[in-house]
């Protein structure tokens, strides 16, 4: 009887864990049909040549059915202990699967551009589950169909994404979190002066509360016509909320600056990026990743360094 019983246990519990393995299946098939049309709609709003940051950055500012917490959102791997975003893989297999159906061309997996197909899709009717999924069937390809996502951000599935490219990026977002507000503020202007902006030496210099201001400075245009420019930068962990950006232009008030630059390490949300818009003057919104695209820009304290990757001539098996 005990034997029967324990037996009728294990059932149960082999039942119960198939049955977790469906639902997280579907669940897994269920997100990833929806990441391949916000995918498409994504390209199409931007002119249908991008790379997958592109794509990842549009979505999180204006998707409309994958909410910016979504993209946002971190685990930690219970295998590694590394945190990851989920959203991240689930993009990128969608962004495969439209490959293999032929949506999108790709000859160094790093600039996706659109196909004919993907140009001429009907984004009101396309269905991922009828007009990719059965190419997935034919070309065996079906990864994550049961697959925990923990469990292939710990078995370091490529994403197809350019590690070597983003190491410096994080190494440089998080030596600016480390540093101290004076040294930071002298690196943002530093960097505004690359930019072409004549920092004021006196407005925003102070390094403690001036008039809402981090600094100052003059712009002079191609026709020799001079506007005004209020600065502001901020270290945070979080996002940069719109309340932030209606006190900064309040700020503006005092200098009159016709126009404003705001500078974080860290990211707005999607209300703040609102905000900035709104009004007669626009406050252009600088974040972490355009800082990084601004120092190599002007190689403002950074060295760069010539590299080579091997084509699949010397990885394929002949």
């Amino acid at each position: 009887m005990l034997g029967f019983s324990m037996g009728k246990q294990k059932t149960k519990k082999q039942k119960i864990v198939k049955s977790g393995a469906f639902i997280l299946a579907n669940k897994n098939i269920t997100n990833q049909n929806l990441a391949m049309k916000e995918v498409l709609i994504a390209m199409h709003k931007l002119g249908g040549q991008v790379t997958r940051k592109d794509i990842r950055n549009e979505i999180r500012a204006s998707s409309k059915v994958i909410s910016e917490a979504e993209v946002d959102k971190t685990r930690v791997s219970k295998k590694t202990g590394e945190r990851y975003h989920p959203f991240d893989y689930t993009m990128n297999f969608a962004v495969k699967y439209l490959i293999l159906a032929g949506f999108i061309n790709t000859s160094d997996n790093r600039i996706l551009e659109l196909s004919e197909k993907g140009r001429k899709i009907n984004l009101d009717t396309f269905d991922a589950e009828k007009d990719v999924r059965p190419f997935l069937e034919d070309n065996n390809s079906t990864e994550l169909k049961a697959k925990n996502l923990d469990e292939v951000a710990a078995s370091n599935i490529s994403t197809d994404e350019e590690t070597e490219e983003d190491q410096w990026r994080e190494d440089l977002l998080d030596a600016l979190m480390k540093m101290n507000p004076k040294k930071f503020e002298l690196f943002c202007r530093g960097l505004l002066t690359k930019m072409g902006i004549d920092v004021d030496d006196q407005i925003g210099v102070s390094y403690v509360a001036d008039g809402g201001l981090d600094g100052f400075g003059y712009v002079r245009s191609d026709d020799y016509r001079t506007t005004r420019v209020a600065l502001q930068a901020k270290r945070w962990h979080s996002k940069v909320s719109s309340p932030e950006i209606d006190k900064f232009r309040g700020a503006m008030d005092k200098y009159n600056a016709e126009f404003g630059i705001f500078i974080t390490n860290s990211d707005f949300s999607r209300d703040a990026v609102k905000a900035a818009r709104q009004g007669t003057r626009i406050i252009t919104l600088i974040n972490g990743d355009e800082i990084c695209d601004l120092v190599a820009k002007y190689n403002y304290y950074v060295e760069p360094v010539t590299t080579y990757r091997l084509k699949d001539f010397y990885k394929d098996k002949d």
